[in-house]
């Protein structure tokens, strides 16, 4: 039986990987997968850099076109990232009958509906491991090792960049912009580390991981977001005292009322395992009915974690070439037809409990203040503390610990609060997720 021949759009950090373990495996792989394969193509945007690499140049390439449209590649690997000409590429591929596998977690969060309807149409594969996790194989697991489960949680940790801040904050006591600087400097975080440090990447893979969860579409513009960008290292400390780590997650939960889908800093309880995942690693909690709780760990990026996941991809593509489209696993776990739109939680009617940080000048009455108007809202304290003024200062600390109440009236309250005579500055607020 001839080789599968592979073309591959991008050869950066991760198209590199690809190619190395592609080639150092190929008698490992080739056995998994039964069949030889061979990568003829591949598209660089520096063919300069690209023949640096030692690939054989008459395999480079800055033309798209010799992979799309060679009749005689079976498979597509997109590793360009960014939407276009990635989506454009990508569309191109499927129409002329080549299965996809990509790496591009923005890509599948805001146009995979569209590129999943485009493949059934053509009867080809859309495989995307790699979007979410590096290489933790969270999407197969949920999509198939935990296929027998109604999901009821997930919470992930799923931006090694800020994982890294965020440990570096709290081992070290760095300010933010210190421990960004830093992440930069170790190639952790890119030049311009917006979709990092504001949550729009863990955005995206929750957006992903949710659809296999639930059995919904893609809904990445439902989902509520928050960065870490304003986060001080007064919070990590403070949240540090009273036994908490903060980490940003990804959370989606099926409620009652519907499915939430959020993602932002969070205070955990210092001995949960996930509170412990530290650096640029990544981890996913998943709760199922069956199963009850599982955790995966491992690293959440990386040219060869990454190349792991999208060569089990192209192995699984490989195995699928002669299988019956309509007996092939669902881009999204369900059955296309038995998608459902569900409710999604406006974040105001999310219910959570918070840390909340309020600055007061150093006098009588700002304890009683606060207190009374929390009593009005019916939001009930589990612990306040008013820290002292450091030197000569005139203003403290006021942190306070409340249940779980509807985000809309903690908004309530953060607003007459900060109307207060006495609190100067922001009021700071974190969610509290305990994972009992």
């Amino acid at each position: 039986m001839s080789a599968v021949r592979l073309g591959l759009l991008g050869f950066g950090v991760v198209g590199g990987g690809v190619v190395r373990v592609l080639t150092r495996n190929a008698h490992e792989i080739n056995r998994r997968a039964g069949r030889d394969m061979e990568i003829v193509c591949i598209v660089a945007r520096d063919l300069k850099k690209a023949r640096a690499s030692e690939w054989p140049t008459e395999k480079l390439t800055t033309d798209a076109d010799r992979v799309l449209k060679d009749p005689s590649i079976e498979v597509v690997v997109e590793l360009m990232g960014g939407i276009e000409p990635a989506r454009s590429y990508v569309l191109a591929a499927i129409e002329a009958g080549k299965h996809v596998v990509t790496a591009n977690k923005a890509l599948i969060a805001l146009h995979g509906n569209d590129i999943f309807a485009a493949a059934r149409r053509r009867g080809v594969v859309v495989a995307f491991e790699a979007a979410v996790g590096g290489g933790i194989p969270i999407i197969k697991a949920i999509r198939e090792g935990l296929a027998g489960n109604r999901i009821r949680a997930l919470a992930g940790i799923i931006n090694g960049t800020s994982n890294y801040i965020l440990t570096q904050m709290r081992e070290n006591g760095a300010e933010f912009a210190d421990a960004l600087r830093e992440a930069q400097a170790l190639g952790y975080a890119e030049a311009d580390p917006t979709f990092d440090i504001d949550g729009i990447d863990a955005a995206h893979k929750l957006t992903i991981l949710a659809a296999i969860a639930f059995g919904i579409p893609l809904r990445f513009e439902s989902c509520h977001v928050e960065g870490i960008r304003n986060l001080e290292s007064a919070d990590i400390r403070y949240a540090q005292e009273l036994g908490f780590r903060v980490k940003h997650l990804g959370i989606a939960r099926r409620t009652a009322a519907g499915i939430e889908l959020r993602a932002h800093p969070v205070l955990i309880p210092h001995k949960r395992l996930i509170a412990n995942v530290d650096g640029v690693m990544n981890a996913v909690l998943v709760e199922g009915d069956a199963v009850g709780s599982t955790l995966f760990y491992g690293p959440g990026a990386g040219a060869e974690p990454t190349a792991s996941a999208v060569v089990a991809d192209i192995i699984d593509v490989v195995r699928t070439l002669t299988t019956d489209p309509q007996l092939r696993v669902p881009h999204l776990a369900f059955q296309p037809d038995a998608l459902s739109e569900g409710p999604l939680l406006a974040m105001a009617e999310v219910e959570t409990a918070c840390y909340l940080r309020a600055e007061a000048l150093d006098r009588p009455g700002v304890l009683a203040d606060i207190t009374r108007i929390l009593a009005d809202l019916g939001i009930s304290i589990e612990a306040i503390q008013q820290r002292p003024p450091v030197g000569s200062s005139a203003r403290v600390d006021v942190i306070l610990l409340i249940h779980k109440i509807r985000e809309a009236q903690v908004n309530q309250a953060i607003e007459r609060i900060a109307a207060l005579d006495s609190i100067v500055g922001p009021i700071r607020r974190l969610r509290v997720e305990m994972f009992d």
